[in-house]
């Protein structure tokens, strides 16, 4: 009890912005699972094609930078946190929505994904902005960590929570409706959609304020800043497949969506307290080490699946990829970050425009990612881009290792300089 009352102390001192996002995002924290898990097994579980998945996934990913892209501009004229607010309550109506067609054509999931892309896009970018804004770099290791820690435990709970209810309540009858499992993740939608409220209702709390330089929209960067698009890129390969290759390897040689929420919940207990740990007592020179461990576990956990490929494969790969996201997140956030206080600095630009520029960067690895799974399935076999896609991507984002420790060595020399 000791040791609790003490974290809760620690961060009553943080400032109060920073408290208020933290708080926003652990209600946020309860949707992300819905999003990145159930959405993908709902559309796998709806048309039986994972290349229809892949699809949704790449009109979402455009829905994202389409949105970043039109955030720059709104930022003229609206506060970031009614942007913020926007993003959080629309993915949940879009969740909704989706839900709600009764009929997954082509068409009809090109819109859902660009209108649920769309929402992330206000998301995440005025999350990243907000972040940056609101933390330094002595604190952000305990910012993402707490955040990560956040997303953690409700990767156990959400899951579990919601795979028992689609279980539970598939072909069961209440107040004569009777449920069947459309009925039931249209349920858990509206459950989304009042979280996203009280997520709004408390970042409203928060003083936030805009840049001040409303230019954001540039062609032209730093070396040091091109190294990190690079490096956008190979996070963005990874990526795009952890929000839909789970679902559609479960649903495929497991089998249900229940199954799928207890092998999250029992690797994201483990990963919960180690992030929050690490969080807590890495320094920033421990970044690259949090960093490397996480690639090296996501790799050899899409060997198992390659070789295996079979539950306990599937098993596997799900265990190192509930680790592996937030171990490499920890690090890969508060790097990303210091090296835009370096560029911005330098250029004298709006941060925005690196955030906007690293949203491109990621969808260009996201696209890559995606395109190939749709490649090797078409021209291949589906068994074998599920089987291999996955490897190829992991291998090639191993080359993330000497690229982060050299955007990292360069920016404290940039970052010492300006000291001087």
């Amino acid at each position: 009890m000791n040791k609790l009352k003490t974290e809760y102390l620690f961060f009553k001192q943080q400032e109060h912005n920073m408290k208020v996002l933290l708080i926003t995002n652990l209600f946020y924290a309860l949707v992300l699972p819905v999003v990145e898990i159930f959405v993908g097994a709902y559309v796998m579980r709806n048309t039986s094609d994972p290349t229809m998945v892949a699809f949704y996934q790449l009109t979402m990913y455009l829905g994202i930078v389409t949105t970043s892209f039109v955030n720059g501009f709104l930022l003229r004229y609206y506060n970031v946190k009614t942007l913020y607010s926007a993003g959080i309550l629309v993915s949940g109506l879009s969740m909704f929505a989706m839900m709600a067609i009764k009929s997954l054509g082509i068409v009809e999931l090109g819109v859902a994904g660009f209108f649920m892309g769309a929402a992330s896009g206000f998301f995440w970018t005025n999350r990243y902005l907000l972040a940056l804004n609101n933390t330094n770099d002595d604190n952000r290791n305990y910012f993402f960590g707490l955040e990560s820690f956040f997303f953690s435990i409700t990767s156990i709970g959400v899951p579990l929570v919601i795979g028992a209810f689609l279980s539970l309540m598939n072909g069961k009858a209440v107040l004569g409706i009777v449920f069947d499992i459309n009925k039931s993740y249209q349920a858990v939608t509206l459950g989304v959609v009042f979280v996203t409220l009280i997520a709004c209702v408390v970042l409203w709390k928060g003083n936030f304020k805009n840049p001040q330089e409303t230019n954001f929209l540039y062609f032209r960067f730093t070396n040091l800043w091109k190294k990190m698009l690079g490096l956008a890129m190979l996070k963005g390969m990874v990526q795009g497949f952890l929000v839909t290759a789970p679902a559609i390897l479960v649903l495929k040689l497991v089998g249900d969506e229940g199954i799928l929420g207890v092998i999250q919940g029992i690797s994201g207990a483990l990963t919960a307290l180690l992030v929050y740990v690490l969080g807590r007592i890495a320094h920033p020179e421990d970044r690259i080490k949090i960093f490397v461990s996480g690639l090296v576990l996501f790799f050899i956990g899409t060997l198992c699946n390659g070789i295996l490929y079979s539950a306990l494969g599937v098993i596997l790969f799900v265990l190192c990829k509930v680790i592996f996201q937030p171990l490499f997140d920890l690090a890969y956030f508060p790097i990303m970050m210091r090296t835009i206080d370096a560029v911005a600095k330098i250029e004298q630009r709006n941060e925005y425009a690196y955030i906007l520029s690293h949203e491109f960067g990621l969808f260009m690895g996201r696209a890559f990612g995606l395109l190939l799974f749709l490649f090797l399935a078409y021209w291949i076999s589906q068994d074998f881009a599920l089987k291999y896609a996955l490897v190829i991507v992991a291998g090639l984002q191993l080359l993330a290792y000497p690229l982060a420790k050299n955007i990292t060595n360069e920016t404290d020399v940039v970052m010492k300089k300006m000291l001087v």
